[in-house]
């Protein structure tokens, strides 16, 4: 006679291992599983191997399964800047891969819809997302990393010539895609203050935003006007980081600052912000992301500066959590 027992032994180890209550009935057996930390591929595929093991079972007729999970408690955090080519992408990459050693469940939007990079920082131009009714499935990049990009969906190398309605219909589906057990998703803004990050910034509204400038004065105007964006769409700033901060001659050591030194911090203490921290202008930095390996992904001293702003956001995540 069929029974629990029978019927947990029938299933794989990891399989059964997931079982929440087996129910025996003359009709079918209802299997619940517990589905919690897996993606939409993850939880069709669990309940397709428990379908059919329990089928396969003498004496059943039917087995009708049903994947339960945990609602994940998912926080959106906006990593944006004025202008473009300030390294704001390098950064959020950096940052994910920091807070995933940090034991963060970190995913990354790469939001940067006319020039997509998080592909290459992260390792992942190959892959291509799949859709669970039609819902999109992050693919996975450094550290296994589940991340999303206009440059996986397109063609490498080709242009994206889309009017604002457009781009942020593709971009909200990114954003709504199935992020599994990650509560923690990076979003790179594309560079500016216009109509598409109005509308990232309002419809799917981050919990916080960190604002990346260079130096220089240009760029410092620009950062003011994106830290303008956030406080009109109601997200707090967590912060300022300064990219390009001194570059060190790899023939005699001397440090020189092309960019200039020291505007972030005095412009975050103008706006009576955070100063999270300078990236230095380094070859280490520049080689290490066209390589995809990016350099918070060990203790070397390229990924320090990176290390250090990521356990500054850490901290913001936990006191927001225990408010």
């Amino acid at each position: 006679m069929l029974n629990e027992t029978i019927l947990k032994s029938a299933l794989p180890e990891a399989i059964a291992a997931r079982v929440s209550s087996l129910l025996v009935k003359p009709d079918a057996v209802t299997a619940v599983l517990d589905g919690t930390g897996l993606d939409g591929k993850g939880r069709a595929d669990l309940e397709a191997g428990a379908k059919q093991a329990l089928e396969a079972v003498e004496g059943v007729s039917e087995a009708r399964i049903a994947v339960m999970a945990e609602r994940v408690d998912r926080r959106f955090i906006a990593i944006g800047s004025g202008k473009g080519g300030v390294g704001k992408s390098t950064l959020t990459a950096n940052l994910a891969v920091a807070l995933k050693r940090m034991g963060h469940n970190v995913g990354v939007v790469d939001a940067d819809i006319y020039g997509p990079s998080q592909p290459t920082l992260l390792a992942s131009e190959k892959e291509k997302p799949e859709a669970v009714e039609q819902t999109l499935q992050p693919v996975r990049g450094v550290m296994g990393i589940p991340m999303l990009s206009m440059g996986h969906l397109i063609a490498p190398g080709k242009a994206i010539a889309w009017r604002g309605p457009m781009a942020a219909g593709a971009l909200t589906q990114l954003v709504e895609a199935d992020w599994g057990d990650a509560d923690i998703i990076l979003m790179d803004l594309p560079p500016g203050t216009g109509d598409v990050q109005l509308t990232m910034v309002q419809k799917h509204k981050p919990q916080g935003a960190i604002i990346v400038s260079t130096p220089q004065d240009l760029a410092l105007i620009d950062a003011a006007r994106a830290g303008q964006l956030f406080e009109t769409a109601g997200v707090p700033v967590i912060g300022l980081v300064e990219n390009m901060a001194g570059y060190a001659c790899p023939h005699c050591g001397e440090v020189s600052d092309p960019f200039g030194q020291g505007g972030v911090e005095k412009i975050a203490e103008r706006l009576e912000l955070p100063f999270l921290g300078r990236i230095p202008l380094t070859m280490a930095i520049r080689e290490a992301s066209d390589k995809g390996t990016p350099p918070a992904a060990d203790d070397g001293d390229a990924g320090a500066a990176f290390t250090a702003i990521a356990a500054q956001l850490s901290d913001w995540l936990r006191q927001g959590q225990a408010a």
